[in-house]
């Protein structure tokens, strides 16, 4: 058994140094990237030869099916290497070779009574063995990755073995085979196993071959009926792939998941297009709309003064007013001396003095539940009497209130509230004929008067020019 072990030793070295270069080669070079050839093309872009090493125990039984000439068998170390050829994701063919030693005894008992048998044991050598088997891989664990971790197997095939046994009597006498001391029979090698991927180019390999040999002397004793002896092999062993790191083992390659990948990536891309489409056509329609709201501008003309809003550089102008090519009142022509004036307001109503009169809108504040204004709205309601003063328009004054309190309450406040801006207006130079205050109460809100926000809104006065 030592002698066996020593003379595995070199071979066990030999598969962890090729493994741990494997290794360090492909941490080295990290800058490789594995590329997985396009679906339907072929195998031209995947490594399918490779090579194998393994040790193991050999043990003449099996099994599965025959009977054993010896009541105990020994284990015994072998050691075997291999070169396959995977032709598809499925199926390889391999040839292996195998050596080592094969030994029994009958030492054990049989239904309690030692066997019977003129031999009490044999050791027989196994100068080699060689066979070409069909290896088919049964599933791949994990159908998400594109490289699969573990590959069960099955193999079946055939091959010729040479052999030298060598038997021990009853009397304790070593005995050769006759009448030649080393025979070569064929046989049929029947194996199970598992493959795990390492790394992408070592694979450990667990497996357990049974060889059904056609003779009956594998062990030195032809024994009725004759039928042929066998011997089993259990290894473990390291597979290396042969070729490019850049293409991927065709025996660990996954086309599903490959597929799956390619159409999530074909999904992607189609996504990707369809939404750059939807954001040209989304800008292609407001460029459109632009265009239809320009086109529209030019075409109007609000103040019917007969210049386009687009051009209209003083919109709101009265119809009767001459205007000029940018939509503005044209100068007064200053009379002669002799002539008689007559005093007419020409003044139209602009965006700047509707301007000011929002601006004094947001700002008028009252005390709470009071008529009474606060100082900080009083330069706004200024700018209101000085434009009034000027241009000698006419002002509508609108107090409205929120629902809280009651209807005459409300009534009495807005109007209260509406004289007040009246009043202070008039204290600034405005003609108080110019002006007309009126109280509407709760009666006209602009909002819910549910909420408080709503409520805000409502309690207002709204001024109308005119």
């Amino acid at each position: 058994m030592k002698t066996q072990m020593l003379k595995c030793l070199p071979i066990i070295a030999l598969m962890l140094g090729s493994a741990g270069i494997t290794n360090a080669q492909e941490i080295q070079e990290t800058t490789t990237t594995e590329i997985n050839p396009t679906l339907f093309s072929g195998n031209n872009g995947f490594r399918k030869w490779s090579f194998g090493l393994n040790v193991g125990a050999l043990a003449p039984f099996s099994a599965l099916g025959g009977k054993n000439d010896f009541s105990k068998w020994v284990p015994k170390l072998g050691y075997g290497a291999s070169i396959k050829y995977q032709a598809s994701h499925a199926f390889g063919i391999q040839l292996d070779g195998v050596m080592g030693d094969l030994a029994a005894n009958n030492d054990k008992l049989v239904n309690g009574l030692a066997p019977v048998s003129p031999y009490r044991s044999f050791d027989t050598k196994m100068n080699w063995s060689a066979s070409l088997s069909g290896v088919i891989t049964l599933a791949n664990i994990n159908w998400s990755q594109m490289r699969t971790a573990v590959q069960p197997y099955l193999s079946v095939g055939a091959g010729a073995v040479s052999y030298t046994p060598r038997t021990i009597n009853s009397a304790g006498i070593s005995e050769g085979m006759l009448p030649k001391a080393t025979d070569i029979s064929f046989f049929v090698p029947v194996g199970i196993g598992v493959k795990m991927n390492l790394t992408k180019s070592v694979n450990l390999d667990f497996g357990y071959t049974m060889a059904y040999v056609d003779n009956d002397n594998l062990d030195g004793y032809f024994k009725p009926p004759y039928i042929g002896d066998k011997y089993s092999y259990g290894h473990i062993g390291l597979e290396f792939a042969l070729g490019k790191k850049t293409k991927p083992q065709m025996a660990t390659h996954n086309p599903p998941a490959q597929m799956n990948r390619e159409l999530r990536a074909a999904d992607t891309k189609l996504q990707a297009a369809l939404e750059a489409s939807e954001e040209n056509m989304r800008k292609k329609m407001a460029e459109m709309k632009g265009m239809h709201d320009e086109m529209a501008k030019m075409k109007m003309d609000s103040d019917g003064d007969g210049v386009s809003d687009y051009f209209d550089k003083c919109p709101g102008t009265d119809k009767s007013v001459k205007v000029d090519g940018a939509g503005c009142p044209l100068p007064v022509v200053a009379p002669n001396k002799d002539t008689v004036i007559r005093i007419t307001n020409n003044y139209v109503i602009t965006e700047e003095d509707r301007k000011i009169v929002s601006e004094a809108i947001r700002n008028l504040e009252f005390e709470f539940a009071k008529s009474s204004i606060r100082d900080r709205s009083f330069p706004y309601l200024n700018r209101v009497a000085d434009m009034m003063a000027l241009k000698g328009f006419s002002l509508k004054l609108g107090g409205h209130t929120d629902a809280v309190g009651s209807n005459a309450a409300n009534f009495t406040l807005s109007k209260d509230r509406a004289e007040s801006v009246k009043n202070y207006l008039v204290s600034r130079g405005v003609n108080v004929g110019k002006i007309e205050a009126v109280g509407y109460g709760e009666t006209q809100p602009v909002a819910s008067n549910k909420t408080a926000a709503g409520r805000q809104k409502n309690r207002r006065v709204e001024f109308t020019l005119y």
